[in-house]
């Protein structure tokens, strides 16, 4: 028989719920805030109060048992024994209502769950305006437990109320007593916890969470971490999530806020940038086992070891969530390009470039122009490639590699474009890249690079006197988008000469900037009869200018649908090529 990983312990929910509030047991939101209903905790205590199973629950042995810290107030209490993976939102669900606290929601907001009891009836309810009214209701339970009276006070004042709204029968008033009884005694309902011992490490955790939870969210490495910085380090984790929420709406005024049209990171992708700036890691999991104070070679655990990683990790996300660092990496995006966040593919491409800039301030003092520029080279190439959409942590373990036993800031911007150039190759542009545009990927690197190198070139939406980067400005909102991809050969024009296939019909090579006024015109026009018209705006210079920028053969809308979507891939590698080489020219 294999050797059980686990011990079974029974608890009465009254014990969980004090070893939560001195910290034996701790419960972080190791999946993410608190997301149940007000209703599915109403459903909740009434399965208990009807003597129905609630589940078990899974706790993971933390590696310091004997170990002691403050939480909260000044009076010593216990350090967590035991953390939380399975059943967080039951514990939060019952610890919130037992002790009248508030939980956060996903919005980052503190909200009171207040559960109604219909002492006649034995019926749970939400409390609403109705029932704090009504005198047959106790509008809020969390009283019975947290309150400052006694449960027998608790029936006397219940009862006093309601008697002042109705007669109360002496059978009514037995009944009524012997529910709210039955309630109270929910602080002895008998829970089992499933224990797992300190020497499971974090993926055995994971993959026993997920067996035996099938409908919850499966656990990774940020997860853990995450947790461990609820336990050990509350306040870092606080900032990393004030930071996002933040980031996600414009500031009320004008004060410095992390706000940008660009992109909007969350609390466990920029812990992925501070983890790759302080640790030069990307494999998250050698971090968590680090955080929690173990040495990978003995596995034994230390307090200080734990807190030597911690300041490091302190540290970095002091300088990853830095306003100042934050906006000036997203001039890097502008730079590169990608002025517009539908152009962004890939999220990890902006965090792993991030933590590249970060490091190359940091720790090797590259100036602000020249690291602007090497990491809007890199943020190109990452983004045009793919680089960080398949085996993310393995990739970028690598890309961290290439700086060690690096010193001084050139040699970290020529490690860049060493790497650089040797996978934009002559052959990419050539062959590589115009095989991959043939594809019909709504957010193909390949295209998105396209658009982007129409930025880098100043070039105007196709048969537009405005340049792309006006109508991509974000400052610029209406009902509808002032810059549309236009299917060059319209969809339903293709299925009238037999071009049914999706993929045929949303190849990258068929798609173009316009103006949206010009899309509601064009509709579903073949080409030969919408071009000619549009042509006649502009002159046959301008006509030329716009057919290179647009990578458009001349007399584009005569050819076989075939045949031009072959040609116009190798043009448009071309200006994506062109458009990367503007990234090389020195630009104040």
């Amino acid at each position: 028989m294999a050797q059980v990983l686990f011990r079974k312990v029974d608890y009465p929910l009254s014990k969980l719920v004090e070893d939560i509030h001195v910290g034996e047991i701790a419960l972080p939101d190791i999946q993410r805030p608190f997301v149940w209903s007000n209703a599915k905790v109403r459903d909740l205590f009434d399965s208990m109060y009807r003597g129905y199973p609630i589940g078990y629950l899974l706790f993971w042995e933390n590696g310091l048992a004997g170990e002691y810290r403050k939480i909260g107030t000044n009076q010593k209490q216990k350090a967590p024994r035991l953390l939380v993976v399975d059943g967080q939102q039951r514990l939060t669900s019952l610890y919130a209502v037992m002790k009248g606290v508030p939980v956060r929601r996903k919005d980052q907001t503190a909200d009171r769950i207040r559960i109604a009891f219909h002492p006649r009836t034995a019926r749970f309810e939400v409390t609403n305006t109705a029932i704090e009214r009504d005198p047959e209701w106790i509008p809020d339970i969390s009283e019975l437990w947290a309150g400052e009276i006694s449960r027998g006070k608790f029936v006397q004042r219940f009862m006093a109320r309601l008697r002042q709204a109705r007669d109360v029968s002496e059978a009514d008033e037995d009944r009524m007593i012997e529910n709210i009884d039955q309630l109270y005694e929910l602080k002895d309902y008998p829970l089992t916890a499933l224990e797992l011992s300190q020497s499971v490490d974090e993926d055995q955790v994971a993959d026993i969470f997920v067996r035996i939870n099938s409908q919850g969210k499966a656990l990774n490495q940020a997860d853990f971490i995450l947790t461990l910085m609820s336990v050990f380090w509350d306040e870092g984790r606080t900032q990393l999530e004030e930071f996002c929420r933040a980031a996600q709406h414009p500031p009320a005024g004008n004060s410095p806020s992390p706000y940008n049209p660009l992109f909007q990171p969350f609390p466990d992708q920029l812990l992925r940038v501070s983890v790759a700036l302080g640790f030069r890691r990307a494999r998250l999991e050698y971090v968590y086992s680090l955080l929690r104070g173990k040495d990978l070679e003995t596995k034994q655990f230390s307090e200080e070891r734990r807190d030597r990683q911690f300041s490091i990790l302190r540290d970095a996300q002091e300088y990853a969530l830095d306003i100042q660092n934050w906006h000036d990496f997203l001039k890097v995006l502008v730079r590169s390009g990608y002025r517009h966040r539908s152009l962004i593919s890939s999220q990890n491409a902006v965090l792993y470039s991030y933590a590249m800039y970060l490091i190359g301030k940091r720790d090797f003092g590259v100036d602000p122009y020249t690291l602007r520029e090497t990491i809007a080279r890199w943020f190109f190439m990452v983004s045009l490639t793919g680089r960080y959409t398949g085996s993310t942590e393995s990739t970028m373990e690598e890309d961290l590699a290439l700086l060690r036993g690096l010193r001084t800031p050139e040699e970290f911007v020529a490690a860049l474009d060493r790497e650089i150039d040797s996978v934009l190759t002559p052959d990419y542009w050539h062959i590589t890249l115009p095989n991959e545009l043939a594809s019909a990927s709504a957010q193909s690197p390949a295209m998105s690079a396209f658009f982007a190198a129409l930025c880098l070139l100043d070039a105007p939406a196709l048969y537009s006197q405005m340049k792309v980067t006006e109508l991509l400005d974000p400052a610029t909102k209406g009902k509808k988008s002032a810059l549309e991809r236009h299917h060059l050969f319209p969809r339903k024009y293709l299925e009238k000469i037999g071009v049914r296939e999706r993929r045929e019909i949303n190849q990258v090579a068929n798609f173009a900037l316009i103006e949206w006024s010009d899309n509601i015109t064009i509709s579903d026009k073949p080409p030969a009869e919408y071009v000619p018209r549009i042509e006649a705006r502009f002159s046959p210079e301008e006509l030329r200018q716009m057919y290179t920028w647009h990578a458009l053969p001349e007399r584009w809308y005569e050819m076989d649908y075939h045949d031009f979507l072959q040609e116009r891939r190798k043009l448009i590698a071309a200006v994506i090529r062109q458009g990367f080489e503007r990234l090389k020219t020195p630009r104040a």
